[in-house]
């Protein structure tokens, strides 16, 4: 047992070494004048740069250390776990999104323009993943594995109180975003919308120095806002960013625009992993190469049911980096580097972390208690058609009107996507409020839905 403990701990260290050879042979893409801290030896790829990201906030925004924030944490955690055993019940927080398009002109659907399906499916992957949703990618049976009771909503409320569907789609006249700064100094800022009320996902198309990068986030705080220079980063740069080629599910929406995104990176957990900063979690071998924990994990993840690991792990390898720490890497939590279809568990302690930051850090907090998810009132927008919305989208034929407080829509109109008028029907009981889409082509449509001098226009997918 002990020979073979000692060879898994030497072949570990033989591919390491083999892995580090690989990725010193190609130049590293620098972040504000710094080499990424990790590669993928096989395909130069950069999962996430939400660590040197975070480094550099501290550099030069004086921002608060992550020794300061893990101690707030922990004591927040504490607190949460003994109030547990008073009062056992968890309610589903559902936290409002909206999604930037950036680009540059481009016709909807084309290039970084990503069509709507390519949105909504990445939106699903979220709540598949932070639901660990039976039948779903996202599921797993793991003793440790966590439904984090946390879902996603597309916003239906826009800052200034109008209707949205929660796809905010701007012609920046650039085409490519070509360093960090430049998207936290320009892009962010003129964009965003209101982090407390909002969580903002930009995706667009990385170039430069940014080519090679997947996406990154900007992790929560521990004190109040304080303005622009909040301690965990300004308010005005607080969400994450996606290369638009890895944003969304093919396996949802295979008519997306993935562009040359690798095939491993095509299933939407990069938004899952980076969520899961925005959140509150690092990764799972805590940026550094220790094999060293102790009762509260401070020199890996703070997560002690997550094993430690001394490195990343890219592709689904079952490997064990720190042989004389119990248990094996856990190259399935969505908080490694793994493919996206090896990713499907966040932790028990992972989910205590993701709803202590919810509870307590600014700007995530006042999330919880966000109404950007329901329909405005008033107008032409008032409680008759508040609620309804379509199913399942994307469908394949058969689209359900749903309607939530028994109002009865009178009619409804369907037009493609340059706008003509391809069905319409006199709605006078429920049956009205089923339609048979077989027939059309795949692609996006949008359906007018009427009452009285009211109306509501909702886009769905035919795939």
């Amino acid at each position: 047992m002990k020979k073979n403990t000692i060879y898994k701990a030497m072949l570990f260290t033989a591919l390491l070494f083999a892995g580090s050879l690989n990725v010193n042979a190609q130049q590293r893409p620098e972040i504000y004048g710094k080499p990424v801290y990790s590669m993928n030896p096989k395909d130069g790829s950069v999962r996430c740069v939400s660590t040197e990201y975070e480094d550099h906030q501290r550099e030069e925004l004086n921002t608060e250390t992550r020794e300061q924030f893990e101690t707030w944490l922990a004591q927040k955690i504490k607190e949460k776990k003994a109030n547990r055993s008073a009062n056992n019940t968890t309610v589903v927080i559902t936290i409002p999104v909206v999604v930037h398009v950036i680009h540059n002109g481009d016709q909807l659907g084309r290039n970084e323009n990503i069509p709507d399906g390519q949105v909504l499916s990445q939106i699903e992957v979220l709540n598949q993943d932070y639901r660990r949703m039976m039948d779903t990618p996202g599921y797993n049976e793991l003793e440790v594995g966590a439904d984090v009771e946390v879902e996603f909503c597309l916003a239906h409320t826009d800052p200034d109180g109008n209707l949205t569907d929660g796809i905010d789609r701007i012609n920046m006249s650039q085409s490519t975003w070509n360093s960090m700064d430049d998207i936290n100094s320009n892009l962010k800022p003129a964009t965003i919308w209101d982090p407390t009320k909002y969580y903002n996902l930009w995706t667009c198309n990385f170039g430069g120095s940014m080519t090679q990068i997947l996406g990154y986030a900007q992790f929560p705080s521990s004190s109040g806002i304080g303005g622009l220079q909040a301690n965990g980063g300004p308010a005005n740069s607080d969400g994450v960013v996606i290369n638009y080629t890895c944003f969304g599910s093919e396996d949802i929406f295979e008519a997306g625009n993935y562009g040359s995104a690798s095939n491993v990176y095509r299933h939407g957990r990069t938004a899952t992993h980076e969520t899961g900063h925005y959140l509150g979690l690092r990764h799972i071998w805590g940026d550094n190469s220790a094999c060293t924990i102790n009762a509260v994990d401070s020199f890996k993840d703070y997560c002690p049911d997550t094993p430690a690991a001394s490195a990343e792990n890219y592709e689904c390898l079952s490997i064990d980096s720190c042989p004389f720490s119990p248990g094996r890497d856990m190259t399935e939590n969505y908080m490694d580097y793994s493919d996206d279809t090896c990713m499907y568990v966040f932790t028990q302690d992972q989910k205590t972390r993701i709803r202590t930051v919810l509870e307590n850090s600014p700007r995530r907090a006042s999330l919880v208690t966000s109404t950007a998810c329901q329909a405005p009132t008033g107008g032409t927008n008032d409680y008759k058609l508040q609620g309804l919305n379509v199913y399942p989208n994307p469908t394949q034929g058969i689209l359900t009107i749903n309607i939530a407080n028994g109002n009865l829509p009178d009619s409804y109109t369907i037009y493609n996507s340059i706008g003509q008028t391809v069905g319409s029907a006199k709605i006078t009981s429920a049956t009205g409020l089923t339609i048979n889409t077989s027939s059309y082509s795949n692609g996006i449509y949008f359906i007018k839905v009427n009452k009285g001098n009211q109306t509501k226009t909702l886009k769905f997918i035919k795939n």
